[in-house]
């Protein structure tokens, strides 16, 4: 069985609350004024809204995960008892799936209909619980594909026909992107979970390299960040690294990055963007594939 499957029940409670930010301005009435943002998998349900006319962030929640019920069972448990989620009517809704089942591919070789043999490279799809998505990168000549949760695909596709699931490198990637500049020094990103990062490598405003690599120890994420590093001929001593994610700054993570990497910092939100006061909660450098997908199309 693929590791993308959890049992196919359905919760009665839902997810428990880690944070539920909102600012007062939102108008639940009125859904065509905002965009809805879901990321999905391993480290929990993270739901986000930004108000378009104001390009501005008013909600951010973050669900705990529950690893022995499917996403799709997490997903429509939450949406049973929530006023926004499940709700028709948003001007644009956008889910990112979380998981290391996904491949790039330069635009002009992709060839729909293909999605399933390009992927069968990198992992086997379990028919009968996944399907196999695309989602080209505007501006990159970049396509991803990806597998994704049969259940948490039909609902998504059901109740939001029209929008756009996609992998959350695809986000990561949009997000750093938009970060970088022009003719500027090739520049590392990470986006740290628990026992997963994603590396994203950027120069000259265009990713060079993204993979998600597993991890159990401190010293087995700094060999893969290092490995990176070498491959790409960038120095440990030169070369910046932005840390985006699940971790503090007194983390054994953070600590390590810190021993082998001389220019390491936490990244900041996407530029260009507003933000609510009420999500000053929590630290700039979380929840940054949630706001890229704000500049996904």
């Amino acid at each position: 069985m693929s590791p993308l499957v959890a049992p196919a029940d359905f919760i009665a409670d839902p997810p428990a609350a880690l944070h539920r930010l909102r600012d007062e301005t939102l108008d639940p009435d009125n859904l065509a004024g905002y965009n809805l943002y879901l990321t999905a998998g391993h480290t929990g349900l993270r739901v986000g809204v930004a108000d378009v006319r104001r390009n501005k962030f008013v909600v951010l929640e973050d669900y705990a995960p529950q690893p022995a019920t499917s996403l799709a069972g997490q997903v429509q448990a939450l949406a049973a008892q929530h006023d926004l989620l499940g709700q028709p009517g948003w001007n644009r809704v956008r889910l990112a799936v979380q998981h290391r089942h996904f491949t790039l591919l330069p635009a002009p070789l992709f060839r729909d209909g293909d999605e399933a043999a390009y992927l069968r490279l990198h992992h086997t799809v379990d028919p009968q619980h996944e399907v196999v998505r695309h989602y080209r990168h505007p501006g990159q000549e970049v396509v991803s594909i990806f597998a994704a949760e049969k259940a948490l695909t039909e609902w998504f596709e059901r109740i939001y026909p029209q929008q756009k699931l996609l992998h959350q490198t695809s986000a990561f990637m949009a997000g750093v992107v938009h970060q970088s500049e022009r003719q500027a020094p090739p520049r590392l990103f990470l986006s740290v979970a628990p026992t997963e990062m994603t590396v994203v490598v950027v120069r000259d405003k265009r990713p060079e390299f993204c993979n998600v690599f597993t991890f159990s120890t401190a010293e087995d994420f700094i060999y893969y960040v290092i490995l990176v590093m070498q491959e790409l001929s960038l120095n440990p001593d030169e070369d910046p690294v932005v840390v985006y994610g699940d971790l503090m700054h007194d983390s054994e993570l953070f600590s390590i990055l810190r021993k082998y990497i001389r220019h390491v910092r936490f990244g900041n939100r996407p530029y260009d963007l507003g933000y609510s006061y009420r999500l000053n909660d929590v630290f700039e450098y979380r929840y940054f594939e949630l706001y890229s997908l704000h500049l996904c199309e």
